[in-house]
């Protein structure tokens, strides 16, 4: 198989959406983080709800949710996927960062790391978005895969 391996490649290393109508049907789940670092006051802002345009919290996690659920429609090659629940949990990284985790879960054919990592990173983005009046310098960062279930891979959890 051209492509090494990568299961987007065919035959002839071209790319294609994967076949997934033989695998089983399992309970899938995956936990995705991403990271915003900035000015320590510009964190306080976010947290206080000093931001001008309003609650920056409750807008990422729904901007995380929303993004899940539209992961097919900004990655290529992903399957739509019914998505039974999809959570976003942002807390302080020390005094200058923030930290997302984003779980996504389905009962599929085909796993949903994407959709929890598409819900971390857009919430880290909306996190930027609200704040960057205050601090254009904040970095997003460490975005990754914590951990998976489901499917014939098995599970996986990053190693700290």
């Amino acid at each position: 198989m051209a492509g090494g391996g990568l299961t987007h490649l065919d035959e002839k290393g071209q790319a294609h959406i994967v076949n997934i109508g033989g695998k089983a049907v399992t309970r899938r789940r995956a936990v995705a983080q991403a990271r915003l670092a900035g000015a320590a006051a510009t964190m306080a802002a976010i947290f206080g709800g000093g931001l001008q345009k309003g609650d920056a919290l409750a807008v990422a996690r729904i901007a995380g949710i929303m993004a899940a659920k539209k992961t097919a429609d900004l990655i290529p090659l992903c399957h739509p996927i019914p998505l039974t629940r999809v959570s976003v949990e942002i807390e302080p990284d020390g005094d200058a960062a923030i930290l997302i985790r984003a779980t996504a879960e389905t009962t599929g054919r085909t796993g949903v790391e994407m959709e929890a990592l598409v819900a971390a990173s857009t919430a880290a983005l909306t996190l930027y978005d609200m704040a960057k009046a205050l601090d254009r310098a904040m970095v997003v960062s460490d975005i990754c895969l914590l951990e998976k279930s489901g499917g014939r891979s098995g599970d996986f959890v990053r190693a700290p």
